[in-house]
């Protein structure tokens, strides 16, 4: 079983806020005290915060379910009723939140600490106190308080690293990692050994450091969702660095370039205007020689340099190569756009240049778009076992 959950669907409700008071004042002497009817509270926020003492998002898999309190109705002698209690989503940073009806984007959570209010409370209704006038001196009416709003979210994690590391399975990503940081990923000699992303800590000269990110393997196709697909193409976009590595035993490294290049461009337009660099790994089988006549063969938009994880060639001009890119300013100022959750058949419409479709049509093919993008919500649930965690959540 994996620890590692990088998606959550979960239903939240505000907190509905509370009647106003229709209560007139009674004093002994006081025969007419008049409207004294209290404001109702609000109803709770539900609010997430980014927490860095998170890296996943295991703790949401069982609390599907997040309601915030109801604001008390006010009371006697003007006063205003308690305040519903806010419920607070402790998220680790990176999470990106969407619509799960619409696919719309409503926020992104990337600094520890960072408070955003996702639902708001519903307001209090108004006292009678406050319906009081010359001509209506006896108000026997208050505003209700307002409804809580509705809404089912989708939490999708996006790792936050300095250097991601790109390339087909079975390459040596997670070797590399292993041998740079203190991170010990599963490695072994069959495709997809990596099924989750690996963090690790580069050292670096004087006590500096990085965060590598090893991101499961890319096939042809993936951006279509072949292999891990779209599940695992999100934490590319967050890396500041993409670090695309072939084998040195490739058949054409220019090709596997071109592919793995392509792919992040279909997935995202936006990561072709991130910083990249090239590894060619398993360079312990070659000579001097042959690692110039290679030379003359790699793209040539891209730095490059030969390393072998295993010999530990060409691994510290790697670490000075990345360092450099990572504290380039220029590099820092890339941020990508949020994309909608999922895509629409009007929206593919506009990009394709076709302005009709025949409605039925259309409704048919978003549905079935928003059909297949659930659609492992269920198989996910049934593969994973977090019985551990049943009974975890705020609406128990």
């Amino acid at each position: 079983m994996s620890d590692f959950v990088d998606y959550v669907k979960i239903y939240c409700r505000s907190g509905k806020g509370g009647a106003g008071s229709r209560h007139f004042h009674r004093e002994k002497f006081v025969p007419k005290g008049g409207p004294d009817g209290g404001d109702g509270g609000r109803g709770g926020h539900v609010i997430l915060r980014g927490n860095r003492n998170y890296w996943t998002l295991i703790h949401l898999k069982y609390a599907r379910h997040v309601f915030a309190g109801n604001g008390d109705p006010g009371g006697r002698s003007r006063s205003t009723g308690k305040d519903g209690e806010d419920k607070i989503i402790e998220v680790p940073c990176g999470t990106v939140i969407h619509d799960a009806v619409t696919g719309k984007f409503l926020c992104d959570i990337t600094e520890d600490g960072q408070e955003h209010i996702l639902l708001e409370g519903g307001k209090g209704g108004l006292g009678n106190w406050h319906f009081r006038s010359s001509t209506n001196q006896t108000p026997r009416y208050a505003q209700p308080g307002e409804q809580g709003i509705e809404k089912t979210i989708v939490l999708q994690l996006k790792i936050l690293a300095d250097v991601g590391l790109v390339g087909f399975p079975n390459v040596g990503k997670s070797t590399l990692l292993s041998v740079v940081s203190a991170a010990k990923p599963e490695i072994a000699d069959y495709p997809f050994t990596t099924l989750v992303p690996n963090l690790g800590v580069v050292s670096y000269r004087d006590n500096l450091s990085f965060v590598m990110a090893d991101i499961p393997g890319i096939i042809e196709g993936a951006s279509e969702g072949k292999g891990l697909g779209l599940r695992f193409l999100r934490h590319i976009e967050r890396n500041v660095i993409l670090l695309f590595m072939i084998p040195a035993d490739s058949a054409d490294i220019k090709e596997e370039y071109r592919i793995l290049l392509n792919e992040l461009e279909t997935y995202n337009p936006d990561l072709a205007r991130k910083p990249r660099l090239l590894a060619i790994t398993k360079s312990d089988m070659l000579d001097e020689e042959l690692m110039e006549h290679m030379q003359a063969e790699l793209p040539e938009d891209i730095q490059s340099v030969f390393i072998s994880s295993v010999s530990g060639l060409g691994i510290t001009t790697l670490k000075d190569m990345l360092w450099e890119e990572i504290n380039r300013e220029s590099n820092q100022l890339i941020e990508l756009e949020h994309r909608p959750l999922f895509e629409s058949s009007l929206s593919r419409n506009k990009d394709d240049g076709t302005d009709e479709e025949e409605e039925g049509d259309m409704d048919e093919v978003e549905i079935l778009d928003k059909e297949d993008f659930f659609m492992d919500d269920d198989e996910h649930d049934d593969e994973d076992d977090f019985s551990q965690f049943e009974g975890v959540g705020w609406d128990s």
